[in-house]
């Protein structure tokens, strides 16, 4: 096994059981909304009446009669491609047109997930009674997807449709504490989560301290809405281990928070908004997403990653078929697809998050051997020794934190 891939699976191992979330839990609503729901959406996470088993939620596959496939996903998660068609540009998804093509599947593709908080706010009720949410496979992360799993939302995998996933799936992510033999979930990607500045507006920034306290970026800098990542960084400047830490240690991070924020040092906290706001100058450093960072690189070269001194943050969302989607098979299929290193190089050289597909690397060699050498798509052990991810929390702790973090986020 190659130092790299080694690196990789010391990194995904870090993830597993720690409930770690990609991106920002509720986009487009208010945060003084979100102060008085996301508590009451999380405890409903746990619910007795919300509960669903294979026999009190039956679903029926029409995959053999009907090739379609309803997939949704994160924004800026998968290849795309302009063409002309009939002398008019279009958008295309390449990997999913070849999918088309060696299958017959049609797949509806949607970008339709802003966030873990909000897509279940957007569910919860029909899976709760066991009704179709229109959707054949989603991609949720970590803590998310095992909440769901947990309340029996979702459609047992048949692995017999699976064989590249076996065959290829990095080692330490095939079996996660909350889903130990990938019954329900199959890895999409997973990556990083440190500082991004824009070099136009502003030098090296060093540390997320450093990010929270220069006077020079006072008003002009962002972080995430997702409490893992920012509450992590956090925890690590009181000094604080995040995968092991106290109720009072979180309330001193918190604090430290609302410290920054009463100082008006923090322009906004934000989703995925902060690619543009940074591109624009309206940001000149922010908490940023590794494969994010990257695409925009690809842009402007300006834009630059900090791996900041207190460490970085790490998350794995995950592909699964809710309970009432018509299409399993289908969805079986797609998932089977891009576990084909080929594919999923493919995929990784335009998403620029790290793949966990086994043999991807080499084939990324051929694609663009600069991408094959980025840390950001695939580290090394140096790259990830200062590494954290985010302690596992109980349902009724996780309730708790969301509400005081979205209240220092719209103090």
């Amino acid at each position: 096994m190659s130092q790299d891939r080694s690196a990789l699976d010391a990194l995904v191992q870090m993830s597993q059981g720690h409930g770690i979330s990609r991106r920002g839990f509720l986009r487009g609503a208010s945060l003084s909304a979100l102060a008085l729901s996301s508590g009451s959406l999380l405890a409903a996470c746990g619910t007795e009446s919300a509960k669903q088993t294979a026999k009190s939620c039956v679903s029926k596959d029409l995959s053999a009669s009907e090739k379609t496939l309803n997939f949704s996903n994160w924004t800026e998660y998968i290849d795309v491609a302009t063409k002309k068609v009939g002398g008019k540009k279009t958008t295309v998804i390449p990997t999913l047109a070849e999918f088309k093509s060696q299958t017959g599947i049609q797949v509806k593709y949607n970008t339709d997930i802003g966030g873990n908080v909000e897509f279940f706010a957007k569910v919860r009720n029909q899976l709760a009674a066991c009704e179709p949410i229109g959707r054949d496979i989603i991609v949720l992360t970590d803590w998310m997807a095992a909440q769901m799993v947990d309340l029996g939302w979702m459609q047992k995998l048949d692995h017999a449709n699976l064989p590249n996933i076996d065959a290829n799936l990095v080692e330490t992510l095939k079996a996660p504490a909350w889903d130990p033999n990938r019954d329900y979930s199959v890895p999409w990607q997973t990556g990083l989560t440190g500082i991004a500045y824009n070099a136009k507006y502003t030098g090296e920034i060093r540390s997320m301290e450093e990010l929270l306290t220069r006077p020079d970026l006072k008003g002009k800098v962002s972080l995430l809405t997702e409490m893992n990542d920012t509450m992590l960084f956090m925890l690590r400047i009181i000094g604080a281990d995040p995968e092991n830490f106290t109720d009072d240690e979180f309330g001193q991070a918190l604090d430290k928070l609302q410290e920054y924020n009463d100082s008006g040092q923090i322009r906004a906290f934000n989703d995925q908004d902060y690619v543009r706001q940074l591109a624009s100058g309206n940001l000149v450093a922010c908490e940023a997403w590794s494969g994010d960072v990257i695409q925009m690189q690809f842009a402007d070269p300006n834009i630059k990653w900090v791996v900041p001194e207190e460490g970085l943050s790490i998350w794995t969302d995950n592909m699964m078929v809710p309970n009432k989607a018509t299409h399993k098979t289908n969805a079986e299929t797609l998932m089977n697809y891009y576990y084909d290193p080929e594919v999923a190089a493919t995929l990784a050289a335009w998403v620029n998050y790290i793949c966990p597909v086994e043999g991807a690397r080499e084939v990324m060699e051929k694609i663009d051997p600069s991408l094959a050498d980025n840390p950001l798509i695939f580290p090394d052990a140096e790259f990830l020794s200062n590494t954290f991810a985010f302690m596992a929390i109980d349902e009724k702790t996780r309730t708790k934190y969301e509400r005081d973090f979205t209240q220092v986020m719209g103090s």
